[in-house]
């Protein structure tokens, strides 16, 4: 009789133990998820520049180092150049840190202009395919890039419409590296004119 009563009472609390898993299952499939949210980490308020809290620390390094670049009473464009022009691919072809193909990469350096367009061809070519990760329950490799080597600066003259031409824009080439070769560009000239009291991006190729 005795050996019953146990065998009644391991059957018992197996049963809970049962019901209880079960329960947990049942509650963390209905409850909310975290959702991921990129915040405005920091700025720099004369430029227009701001940084997402979800970039890499790669990139907030980048960020905080153009901070101190334009913080100096007389600029160095030169530097200026340098620097955004390396931020730029950093952000745009680094995709594996964005939330979703509509969280374009590098678009506070382009051109106010040209913003509208910049952001649809993105998102129809090179953030085409990027997954939703605001769950973090994204699985897909994509690319993080690892430096970027400004191989050539010139200046140019480049014409915007009827009414702007920059006598002293900048056409620059630079060298990209990757954490992993997953087949993206490797070399890219980027075309910056002068925008009020920046220098902003007109052309990738």
């Amino acid at each position: 009789m005795k050996l019953k009563k146990k065998v009644k009472v391991i059957l018992v609390i197996a049963i809970l133990l049962i019901v209880a898993g079960l329960g947990f299952l049942a509650y963390e499939s209905i409850k909310p998820k975290a959702v991921k949210t990129a915040t405005v980490e920091n700025e720099i308020k004369d430029y227009g520049y701001t940084l997402k809290s979800t970039r890499n620390a790669r990139y907030k390094e980048a960020f905080q180092e153009l901070k101190d670049i334009l913080s100096k009473k007389n600029v160095d464009e030169e530097a200026y150049l340098k620097q955004i022009s390396k931020m730029f691919i950093m952000d745009f072809y680094t995709l594996d840190d964005k939330l979703a193909n509509t969280d374009v990469g590098g678009i506070d350096f382009v051109h106010t202009n040209a913003k509208t367009n910049f952001l649809e061809k993105s998102e129809d070519t090179v953030y085409k395919y990027v997954e939703n990760d605001i769950y973090g329950n994204r699985n897909q490799k994509l690319p993080e890039v690892t430096d970027v080597t400004v191989e050539n600066i010139e200046n140019i003259e480049y014409t915007i419409g009827t009414d702007f031409t920059d006598d002293n824009a900048y056409q620059v080439e630079v060298s990209i590296k990757y954490k992993e070769d997953m087949d993206y560009p490797t070399k890219a000239t980027l075309t910056f004119v002068h925008e009020d009291n920046k220098l902003s991006l007109v052309e990738v190729e």
